[in-house]
């Protein structure tokens, strides 16, 4: 049954996460076709560092993951009344502690930018002050927004929580497109703020609300779920994961090259739409299924929903990367190069496309794992790892970028996660010891296996394909539809040799999916 529910709140969520990705991957197309990727780009991308930070340090972006198990519990006891206690207070609480952090680090943010952003070229270290100052305040409504968000995952309605992304991103453009003329990048910025205010906070509280979500201002500290609340944040905001610290370490490095920071996040924002659907919106949906089934003691059936979570995530996840590595320039010169993207930065881009696309399954499958730990209410063994491996992995970064450049550094990001991963696979067992975490490891490398397999020929079959006079985006479309038809083809045949059955799975919905609409047509 909590399959059945999964699987469903998993499409939920795939949709609304793929709609959410696609639009975020069309705001930074919108933006490179409109600012190009330079040093004002630079400063956009790197403005959202110290709100980043702030975010991260009261563990609002893992409210899912330690307020999620803790409002769970009251509901499945019929008591969403002493739930709502405990969410009004640390509403209260954050909000108090959010304010107060905004207006510090608007005072300091020269200061912590001199020191984080000193490679930018002066005039756009001092754009980049002015646009973290604009998206400060946003970080009060993410986390409000978060919390009711994890209100209504907890209560297993996921439509609203899901489509607020849609009108962040959505402002974001409308900023550029109405405001760009006059104010040029610091529009995006504005429009990024309005969007928070509209999206993330206020459709997620209006939905929490509907379905019953009260809020009081209260200040109940003895509560002792509070205190469970604050034992699970403190190791959040204490330790510094990779999956976060990347994104802040690609940008330290990448400020000494004028538009390397802009094509990083150009890449990453590429790669992060399947990264999004096989891995982030799979483990959103199954974060409350997890907490309920080890709140009721069937630990035999969390394991193997776990573990059927897990390989299906990365499997889905490796296919997808391998795809995207065979198709990288064509997918880049298509969707980026226009306006001021030009096609000297095709090629740079593109790389970090393909690098990234390698560790696509590695994202996707540390974060089903890391919740699985969240689900037993243990927070301090994945970020102790998560804090080890960063700390172990910053040489990496270092040496790799001194001997490959920008690329290096991609590099050392798939070497990182991939650390990341393995610890927390290796840790897994002491809070989770009924699952069979070889039989998950085999299973995931079959589907790196057959995504290499089927990569190889794709990417042959794309770039050395006789093009006769088409030119431009006509010959993206084409070098994309015969590598995306050879991968597929070759990736089916030999997936269910090598025991693969997600491949199987995958094509046959989509081939359901084309019928049915063929049929209605």
């Amino acid at each position: 049954m909590s399959g059945s529910r999964l699987r469903v709140a998993t499409f939920v969520l795939v949709g609304a996460v793929l709609a959410s990705r696609v639009l975020g991957f069309l705001r930074d197309a919108y933006i490179a076709a409109a600012f190009g990727a330079n040093g004002e780009t630079d400063a956009f991308y790197a403005a959202f560092t110290i709100p980043d930070i702030l975010n991260y340090l009261v563990a609002g972006g893992t409210l899912s993951i330690t307020f999620i198990p803790i409002y769970t519990k009251w509901l499945a006891q019929d008591r969403s009344d002493e739930g709502d206690r405990v969410f009004s207070t640390i509403a209260t609480l954050m909000v108090s502690v959010l304010t107060v952090g905004v207006i510090v680090l608007g005072i300091a943010t020269p200061a912590i930018a001199s020191r984080y952003l000193h490679k930018l070229r002066p005039e756009d270290l001092g754009l980049a002050i002015h646009l973290s100052r604009i998206l400060l305040p946003a970080q009060i409504a993410f986390y409000i927004g978060g919390l009711a968000s994890a209100t209504l995952m907890s209560r297993q309605k996921f439509v609203a929580a899901s489509f607020a992304p849609l009108l962040y991103n959505l402002g974001t453009i409308a900023g550029g497109a109405l405001l760009g003329a006059r104010f040029g990048v610091a529009a995006l910025a504005w429009g990024a703020l309005v969007g928070t205010l509209v999206g993330p906070l206020g459709v997620q509280v209006v939905s929490a609300v509907r379905h019953g979500v009260r809020y009081r201002p209260r200040l109940d500290l003895s509560h002792p779920d509070v205190k469970l609340w604050v034992r699970l944040s403190l190791p959040l905001m204490i330790g510094v994961s990779l999956v976060t610290a990347d994104e802040w370490i690609l940008r330290y490095f990448a400020a000494g090259t004028e538009g390397a920071i802009s094509q990083l996040s150009y890449a990453r924002k590429l790669v992060w739409v399947p990264i999004a659907v096989a891995g982030q919106a799979v483990g959103q949906a199954s974060m409350p299924f997890f907490a309920r089934l080890f709140a009721e003691g069937k630990r035999q059936e969390l394991a193997q929903l776990v573990a059927n979570a897990a390989r299906g995530s990365a499997v889905v996840a490796a296919l997808a990367g391998g795809a995207l590595v065979a198709v990288a320039v064509p997918a880049v010169d298509l969707l980026f190069r226009r306006g001021h993207f030009d096609t000297a930065q095709v090629q740079p881009t593109a790389l970090y496309v393909s690098l990234f696309a390698v560790a696509i399954p590695l994202w996707g499958l540390q974060g089903i794992i890391a919740r699985a730990f969240y689900a037993a209410g243990d927070t301090l063994v994945p970020m102790a790892a998560g804090t080890l491996v960063t700390l172990l992995t910053l040489p990496i970064y270092v040496v790799l970028n001194r001997s490959l450049g920008t690329a290096g550094l991609v590099l050392g990001s798939d070497l990182g996660i991939l650390l990341h991963t393995a610890s927390l696979l290796v840790l897994l067992p002491r809070r989770l010891p009924e699952l069979d975490r070889g039989r998950l490891v085999v299973q995931v490398l079959r589907g790196f296996f057959v995504a290499g397999l089927a990569a190889a020929p794709a990417y042959l079959a794309s770039t050395y394909l006789p093009h006769g006079k088409l030119v431009g985006h006509a010959l993206d479309f084409v070098k994309l539809f015969v590598g995306g038809f050879v991968f597929v083809g070759v990736a089916l045949a030999v997936a269910g040799p090598l025991g693969v059955t997600e491949a199987g799975l995958l094509m046959d919905r989509v081939r359901r999916r084309v019928r049915r609409a063929t049929t209605k047509a």
